[in-house]
């Protein structure tokens, strides 16, 4: 019995050594990127916000909402059971040729979850770009919805600047930015991400890397700005060793701001104060969980965040394309039309590949989710 019990014990052993030794190996694949080392980490750790070896929120996450790792969100995503997580039919589009559009037409496209091409001053940019139908290092597990991957690498024009929010999966591509290598002139992320892009053979010259409350002017037209976010990063299993930042780009004519991924919190009011409101806020506001309240916003959550933007108008992100979450594929759009009733902002709703024409201040969508919910 006793012997019996010893082999078993054995087997179960020298299955979780070629568990471990099986994914570490897995995870050396480029895919996973490079966390910063050598004069790399030696930069990003003088950063204020860089402490311990991590980076840090400005508020604290309480431990309930970060005591997940990659293994438990993972396995707690593939076995709890969802409701109507996937849309019934595809999605519908309203596909713009963005290799004819005017380049001096200011004009922000949703190309599905939290990915923008946006024409600003003349430029082109492409932010959080996803144009795989599988955002997660195991093949299969976060398929897109039908009818959401409009686009491909080969109906991007050339890429002025590239903005990266942080590093996870449905935000960082890692197809997408091989594919784009040779369509981008600058890329501009937060500290540490830009080791992942020279493991994957960007010139370090076209990298520029920025901490909250800091700015890069691209010309004498248009400024990017790196602001705080209320999140986390991370492609493995060890979290915070680059940055999540989110990013206000301002014109002379256009105010915008794009929150990337981000919790409920101060900051908003602040950058509202610090930019004396927006033209555009491009907020975090699919794939929320109570669980998750600090790190992802909910629709109301967003809704207060753009007043306290002092937002003209609203685009809800992080939807639409991918269920990352466990509420409904659609609960996002029900919720944010619900919140936003006597807002003191526009609420915008276009389909995917709808432009947004930033100089119409009456220009409105309809409620296309609506007809796939009555199917």
């Amino acid at each position: 019995m006793k012997r019996g019990v010893s082999k078993m014990l054995l087997s179960l052993l020298i299955l979780l050594g070629a568990l471990v030794v099986g994914s570490y190996v897995y995870m050396q694949q480029p895919k996973f990127g490079q966390r910063p080392v050598g004069a790399d980490l030696i930069r990003i750790s003088q950063s204020p916000n860089y402490v311990n070896g991590a980076f840090q929120n400005q508020l604290p996450i309480p431990p309930s909402d970060n005591e997940e790792n990659m293994a438990t969100i993972l396995i707690k995503y593939l076995f709890t059971k969802k409701e109507r997580a996937i849309p019934s039919v595809p999605i519908p589009s309203a596909k713009t040729n963005l290799l004819t559009l005017d380049a001096n037409q200011d004009v922000v496209i949703w190309l599905g979850h939290s990915s923008y091409y946006l024409q600003l001053a003349g430029k082109r940019i492409l932010i959080d770009p996803v144009f795989s139908i599988n955002a997660s290092p195991v093949p299969f597990t976060n398929q897109a919805f039908a009818g959401t991957s409009l686009y491909t690498v080969e109906e991007m024009p050339d890429i002025d600047y590239l903005l990266l929010s942080h590093d996870h999966w449905d935000h960082l591509d890692y197809p997408t930015i091989i594919a784009l290598k040779d369509n981008v002139k600058r890329v501009i992320t937060g500290l540490g991400v830009g080791s992942s892009f020279k493991r994957w053979g960007y010139n370090p010259d076209l990298i520029y890397e920025g901490d909250w409350n800091q700015s890069l002017q691209l010309d004498d037209k248009l400024t990017v700005h790196f602001l705080p976010a209320r999140h986390f990063s991370g492609r493995g299993f060890i979290r915070n060793s680059t940055l999540w930042v989110s990013f206000a780009l301002i014109t002379d004519g256009q105010k915008l701001f794009f929150s990337g991924d981000s919790g409920y919190g101060p900051h908003f009011a602040e950058i509202g104060r610090q930019f004396n409101g927006f033209d555009l806020a491009i907020l975090d506001s699919g794939q929320y969980d109570h669980g998750w309240r600090y790190v992802h916003m909910m629709p109301e959550d967003s809704a207060q965040a753009a007043e306290d933007l002092h937002a003209r108008a609203l685009l809800p992100a992080h939807t639409g394309k991918f269920s990352l979450a466990y509420h409904a594929w659609n609960d996002p759009f029900i919720r944010a039309v619900k919140a936003s009733e006597n807002k003191s902002y526009h609420l915008l709703t276009p389909m995917i590949g709808e432009p947004i024409w930033l100089n119409n201040k009456t220009q409105t969508f309809h409620h296309w989710w609506e007809k796939i919910a009555n199917l």
